[in-house]
């Protein structure tokens, strides 16, 4: 009996195991919307409770991850419509980072650690309508149209959005003296 089955008859085991699988992935895509470690918690623990509760909702078994990023990515949606998050920027710790190659030489993985962080933080400054889409797109790599079809908007918007952000993130970075050409 596959992962999805076992949550339709309600197995607290699969849910567990659906947040162990999971729970990373959309922790990080929370964070990277709302730019608050401890909202993105809150938002990824009730889209696990939305997910067990709808799992009968749930069309086609092999789309499971894009679901669970669905309703993560409307659960931040929703947070961002009901309060003002312009002012809260998520720094993260370096003990964090996970991008750290084995062979590197230090130098390379300052360097890494260093645009990782840089670039990070210069998505947080992006509008939210321009960070979900960069975020869906390049870290989660849904094409266009999936990721026209988790924000519910066209495959142009999605398109232009996508150009808008990257040429402001350029933009970010630039002014920050940062240049990762």
């Amino acid at each position: 009996m596959d992962l999805v089955d076992r949550l339709r008859l309600g197995e607290e085991e699969a849910l567990v195991q659906v947040m162990d699988n999971y729970g990373d992935l959309l922790l990080r895509t929370a964070i990277l919307l709302v730019k608050d470690s401890f909202l993105a918690e809150e938002i990824v623990q009730d889209s696990f409770v939305i997910a067990f509760q709808k799992i009968d909702q749930l069309k086609e078994k092999e789309k499971l991850k894009s679901w669970l990023i669905i309703i993560v990515a409307n659960g931040c949606r929703g947070k961002m419509r009901t309060w003002s998050w312009k002012n809260i920027f998520l720094f993260k710790e370096d003990n964090e980072e996970e991008h750290l190659v084995d062979e590197a030489n230090p130098e390379d993985v300052v360097m890494i650690g260093f645009k990782n962080q840089s670039i990070h933080k210069a998505i947080h400054q992006l509008p939210y309508k321009y960070r979900e889409v960069i975020t869906l797109f390049y870290f989660h790599e849904l094409s266009i149209t999936e990721t026209a079809n988790v924000i519910k908007e066209k495959e142009n918007t999605v398109k232009t959005r996508l150009a808008r952000g990257r040429t402001l993130l350029k933009e970010i970075l630039q002014k920050g003296g940062e240049n990762f050409d």
